[in-house]
């Protein structure tokens, strides 16, 4: 059996290019004993990935050079040796990397049920994006009724999913993105109370229409001066969630810090970082609630599936240029 997979081979100096990655093919070796052989379906593209690929202090160790691209996955079991956590016919979810077939003892990797969402969806909403999501704005962002809420990214996995359970929770919602549609999207279909194009307008004069007293937490996906704008219009006792800066990730100097940072002083306000990987122990309620929105409607979440894991690292281009809309997946075979 063959195993097409997708290696890094060089630590990328700004945007990742065709020396990046290595596509090779390679025969599967014989189980050993306790592993378990997963057929992957989909893997996970997601803004993180690019920070996993440098050599530097995090929350994570970086994906090591020769490795198997790390991303999140969904498979099926195919077959097990010996004793194993999962047995064959499973359907699993986990860190499989970008490659047709996992093989290993299956730590890490949870089982999923097809016929609860599709399969995609745990990769998603109901995957490390609407975990962020979930935890980011309730527990970091600790919103309550009547808030202003600000999330950049607004279109994407993670800023999507904010914005609709901050409206559940009785919110007022902005959510800024890049051009009409992703506008529309979020204002027509996500529920959102408007929407900044940071692409056609100018974000403070947005966020100054939309949210004329202010904000009570933003959520930041972005960083940058977009940041820089949010942290403007910050009210007494602001929350700001920071839980990613994509505008920065590929940059060749140093990262751009906010310089309105003193308005947190002003106002009493607080800044601070999440990782969902914290809050894994808690992801099944999670899941349950997120779950039960989703059918009681309260809750949608698209995914923007591209196919071929030879179109890997065109299909990762789509994180930085903006051309998606909400979750983005790699579908293995065409």
């Amino acid at each position: 059996m063959i195993n097409k997979k997708q290696l890094l081979s060089e630590r990328p100096k700004g945007m990742p290019n065709e020396s990046t990655w290595s596509f090779v093919e390679e025969t599967l070796a014989p189980l050993k004993e306790g592993e378990i052989l997963v057929e992957q379906s989909h893997v996970s593209l997601d803004p993180a990935m690019r920070g996993w690929m440098n050599d530097s202090r995090s929350y994570i160790p970086p994906v090591g050079i020769g490795e198997v691209m790390r991303a999140g996955s969904v498979g099926k079991v195919i077959e097990t040796k010996g004793d194993t956590k999962f047995k064959v016919g499973d359907y699993v979810s986990g860190w499989g990397g970008v490659q047709q077939y996992y093989v290993g003892d299956g730590n890490g990797f949870v089982k999923v049920d097809p016929n609860w969402a599709d399969i995609t969806k745990y990769l998603g909403v109901l995957g490390m994006p609407g975990m962020t999501a979930y935890f980011g704005i309730l527990e970091v962002g600790e919103i309550k009724t009547g808030d202003v809420v600000l999330v950049s990214g607004g279109a994407g996995a993670v800023g999507s999913v904010v914005g609709q359970i901050a409206k559940i929770k009785g919110c007022r919602v902005i959510g800024i993105a890049g051009g009409p549609e992703k506008c529309a999207h979020m204002t027509e279909e996500l529920g959102f109370d408007g929407a900044i194009d940071y692409k056609n307008e100018n974000v403070i004069s947005g966020i100054k229409q939309h949210c004329p007293e202010g904000i009570d937490v933003y959520f930041d996906n972005v960083g940058g001066d977009i940041l820089d704008a949010a942290l403007i219009f910050i009210r007494k006792n602001a929350r700001i969630v920071i839980c990613g800066a994509i505008s920065q990730y590929n940059n060749k100097t140093a990262v751009q810090g906010p310089k309105n940072y003193m308005s947190l002083l002003v106002n009493r306000g607080s800044m601070k970082g999440m990782v969902v990987l914290d809050y894994v122990p808690k992801y099944s309620d999670a899941m349950k609630q997120m779950s039960q929105w989703m059918a009681e409607g309260k809750l949608k979440a698209k995914e923007d599936v591209y196919e071929g894991i030879e179109n890997f690292r065109d299909t990762f281009y789509r994180l930085f240029n903006g051309d998606k809309m909400g979750k983005l997946v790699l579908k293995i075979k065409p």
